[in-house]
């Protein structure tokens, strides 16, 4: 059983729990109080001494970042095609691993982050950068139906989250057919799960 340290409106936390549950493996979530300051206790930075969820144990082996447990999960649990081992198809993949480390990030991610936990981004600045990012997005997926090819892969689980939220941070999706196609297609594979809404910004 792998257990899986997640707080429940973190983008990344789900990351983590969507691809658990679409590879169907089971694991004991564990709630990290964030906003109580759990993940700056000892006994959480024994797991992660950045303090940040996520965090998986599974086995002997304990492993922090959202990105890297989905590598990590990929190549123990999963079918090739979510990390293809082809050079350049996994280059692919580590192309988006980065979008959604930087352009996602510091675009609809941290536009989200302003709505939802107050923090102190500017936010006409974000939501600029969201709007960047995703008329790339949409050009590229008009190419294809995945963001790497013709099946999904972990490039689409890393950038899903925070771009379907993205309303909640004032970033509006509807100039976008092909993201919002992808976006649908992404949660269409089986066992697909949501994280929760908050009805906050364009969302409210």
């Amino acid at each position: 059983m792998i257990k899986f340290y997640r707080f429940a409106l973190s983008g990344h936390s789900h990351r983590v729990e969507l691809f658990l549950s679409l590879l169907g493996l089971p694991f004991e979530p564990i709630d990290v109080d964030l906003l109580g300051g759990e993940q700056r206790g000892a006994a959480f930075l024994a797991l992660n001494r950045f303090g940040q969820v996520p965090v998986i144990q599974d086995g002997d082996v304990t492993l922090a970042d959202a990105n890297a447990i989905l590598v990590y999960l990929a190549a123990r649990h999963g079918a090739e095609h979510w990390a293809p081992r082809d050079p350049a198809k996994a280059a692919q993949v580590q192309r988006w691993l980065s979008v959604a480390a930087g352009q996602v990030a510091y675009g609809p991610c941290a536009a989200r982050l302003v709505t939802v936990f107050k923090m102190s981004f500017h936010a006409d600045e974000v939501i600029a950068r969201a709007h960047a990012l995703f008329a790339v997005m949409e050009d590229e997926l008009a190419e294809r139906p995945f963001l790497t090819g013709d099946e999904p892969t972990i490039a689409d689980i890393a950038n899903h989250t925070y771009i379907a939220h993205a309303p909640e941070g004032n970033v509006s999706l509807d100039p976008y057919p092909n993201l919002r196609a992808w976006l649908a297609r992404v949660e269409a594979l089986p066992g697909f799960v949501a994280m929760p809404r908050t009805a906050i910004g364009l969302a409210a």
